[in-house]
């Protein structure tokens, strides 16, 4: 008896961090101290010592049940991009540099090359960013995941100095709020969508053609999250004050929206400012899913709202396209009870 018996193939382990090893070397940073393979990821701060008070932020998330869509395609090259996005987004809205990244796969049986691609999204996902992918783990588990499907998550760190993180303590009524466009359903809420298209959770399912929605469902699904970071620092660079900033994420807009603003103060947006994607038309009118409800778990069409004062919205819009994002001036700032209307 040995370990390959009992299910855990390390031959198969050593296989998949020689075909990741390219894909992690594409991330590095010059901080990043040591190779790869060590026990832990070393990162040195040197190089930000002209800041007054850095401070680190984090943030940790999953893909979801998303997976589930992949494992359906035998598509595993963009999920990493999603984990990847999920983490370092909320390190942007604080208003942090995303520096580094670690991963951790989880799976019933490790196949090198399936792995290989899921680590090629995550470092494609860092890429996008800039931040260095410095660690991660592969856990095969058998007997605790089916053979063919494994989970994902990540850990994001990034810095800033104090006096630049956004906070929303300066927000005040009559800012303005920018939204930018997502990709689509994003990484949330997945568990209603398979419950709706559950008839299509097949492989021919996923792979037929929508007019509606100019590509098959299953690529409508599947495309990544936007990863912000380079719009967010754009922004700034142009001058503008991000006052206050929120990803929306699971929850919608009526749970991540109130967690950019302060007491006193309330966000107004505007259901018309901006055009919602088709696949979740097609999925409120496939699910009869009541449209509030659809504002309360998705992001429909906007993944990310900056505040800002109205004199500089045309800069920030600016700086957003020029960051290849697409924002729309979707709402304003108004006194009131902390919370959201969506109207």
């Amino acid at each position: 008896m040995d370990y390959k018996n009992a299910g855990v193939d390390i031959e198969a382990g050593y296989k998949s961090v020689e075909l990741m090893k390219k894909h992690v070397q594409e991330t590095m940073r010059p901080e990043v101290l040591g190779g790869i393979g060590g026990f832990s990821g070393g990162f040195s701060l040197a190089s930000f010592g002209g800041m007054e008070k850095p401070t680190l932020l984090s943030g940790t998330d999953g893909v979801g049940t998303k997976l589930k869509l992949a494992f359906l395609m035998d598509k595993h090259d963009t999920v990493g991009i999603d984990c990847v996005a999920m983490c370092v987004n909320d390190v942007a809205c604080a208003g942090g540099e995303p520096l580094f990244f670690l991963d951790y796969i989880a799976c019933g049986k490790n196949y090198p090359e399936k792995i290989a691609r899921i680590v090629s999204g995550v470092a494609e996902g860092c890429k996008q960013c800039g931040a260095a992918l410095i660690g991660g783990e592969t856990a095969e588990m058998p007997g605790f995941y089916p053979e063919d499907e494994y989970d994902l998550a990540g850990f994001a760190v990034g810095i800033a100095d104090e006096k630049d993180m956004i906070t929303g303590a300066n927000l005040k009524a009559g800012d303005v709020l920018v939204g930018l466009a997502s990709s689509g359903v994003h990484s949330n809420g997945f568990s209603l969508v398979r419950k709706v298209f559950e008839q299509e959770m097949t492989r021919e399912g996923l792979e037929a053609y929508y007019e509606e929605l100019g590509t098959t469902l299953g690529e409508a699904l599947i495309a990544p999250t936007k990863i912000y970071v380079n719009a967010l620092k754009e922004i700034k660079a142009a001058g503008v004050k991000v006052k206050a900033c929120s990803h929306i994420t699971g929850g919608g807009f009526y749970e991540n929206v109130p967690r950019m603003l302060k007491d006193g103060v309330r966000a107004v947006i505007k259901k018309d400012s901006y055009p919602v994607p088709p696949i979740f038309k097609l999925l409120a009118k496939k699910g009869s899913i009541a449209e509030k409800m659809m504002y309360n778990t998705y992001n429909m069409g906007i993944g990310m709202i900056v505040a800002v004062d109205p004199a500089q919205k045309d800069q920030a819009m600016e700086a957003a396209r020029k960051a290849g994002e697409t924002p729309y001036l979707i709402g304003t700032v108004e006194a009131g009870e902390k919370g959201v209307d969506v109207c």
